[in-house]
């Protein structure tokens, strides 16, 4: 059987055209997204990013949770990123906010669901998600996953990936809430590990913290041998990104 593809007609070629002109000057809004983005956060390092949910009210103990982990964060001279929006983001920013460093949010343009939240000392808003991510990742010393849906889990697995394949240099990645996560974690030793989706050592790349000080403990941990700033060669395998 010989599928027969049919013959655009003037109209279809002239609409053709129009769409791949249009896809082609969309690579001038990457560009432009990336070139102001690195300008304007450029003076922010060393930097944590926090994630989690925007469902969290001000008065969840998640929300509390995670505003306690960045002002002990912003306290010790991190610029604490968020994606600039509801719940878990802005208490991160609200932490930070009401310490000494900056507190950075990455908004993104939505059709209903995110507005900037109001403690964003430093903010910049993307059109495009996959730019926002690239600059999460390029920007952040360590992340802190605190508890979330889907995108929080996103995140997560894609920092680890990244790690993992060696696209970015090894980072804290830390999961706040052991009573949140420790069933993905378990799932991960006893299914993904054990059946050799991924090597058992690749858990290693991530740290359950329940205490907010402990959390900025192990981040200076992690670098107590090596500065924040990325060697070369780490700078070299990022541009891969």
């Amino acid at each position: 059987m010989q599928i027969k593809v049919p013959k655009p007609s003037d109209p279809q070629r002239v609409l053709q055209s129009q769409t791949s002109a249009r896809e082609a000057w969309r690579m001038f809004e990457f560009i432009a997204e990336f070139v102001t983005a690195t300008e304007h956060l450029q003076a922010i390092h060393p930097a944590v990013a926090i994630f989690g949910s925007a469902r969290t009210t001000p008065t969840h103990p998640y929300y509390v949770l995670a505003e306690q982990v960045a002002r002990r964060l912003s306290d010790a001279g991190f610029s604490v990123i968020s994606g600039g929006g509801p719940g878990i983001m802005e208490a991160a920013n609200k932490g930070a906010f009401a310490g000494p460093s900056p507190s950075v949010g990455l908004n993104i343009e939505l059709p209903h669901e995110q507005g900037a939240n109001a403690y964003q000392d430093v903010s910049t808003t993307f059109k495009h998600f996959f730019a926002r991510k690239v600059m999460f990742v390029k920007l952040s010393a360590a992340f802190v996953m605190m508890p979330g849906g889907f995108g929080t889990l996103d995140e997560l697995t894609e920092v680890l990936t990244l790690v993992q394949t060696a696209k970015i240099r090894k980072v804290p990645v830390i999961l706040v809430h052991s009573g949140f996560w420790g069933g993905l974690v378990e799932w991960m030793r006893g299914t993904l590990a054990e059946q050799g989706m991924i090597n058992p050592g690749d858990l290693d790349l991530i740290q359950v913290i329940d205490d907010p000080a402990k959390v900025v403990e192990a981040i200076f941990d992690h670098y107590q041998t090596r500065g924040f700033t990325p060697s070369p060669s780490e700078r070299e395998a990022e541009l891969a990104l």
